[in-house]
């Protein structure tokens, strides 16, 4: 064992806010996307993105013309209720 091997590691920051899951953007996620693609998981499952208030229209435009799209939901709403549940 060496020194390094009982350092910390900096994998990823600690404190990282959630992003929205559009590609190549950044911003703030605001918005969950619940959904499953039914050919491939069970009728409960689900699957997240997140988006930002820009994309949240266009990601679940995306996700329900294929029929995919189970619930849009506040983030802070989602995060509350998978804590209490």
């Amino acid at each position: 064992m060496t020194p390094l091997d009982d350092a910390p590691r900096n994998d990823a920051p600690e404190d990282t806010a959630p992003t929205c899951s559009a590609k190549g953007c950044r911003d703030a996620a605001a918005w969950v996307l619940a959904w499953n693609n039914p050919k491939l998981h069970t009728p409960e499952r689900r699957k997240t993105w997140l988006a930002c208030e820009e994309h949240r229209e266009h990601l679940s435009q995306f996700l329900g013309v294929r029929g995919f799209l189970k619930d849009v939901v506040k983030l802070d709403e989602w995060i509350v209720s998978n804590k209490e549940g």
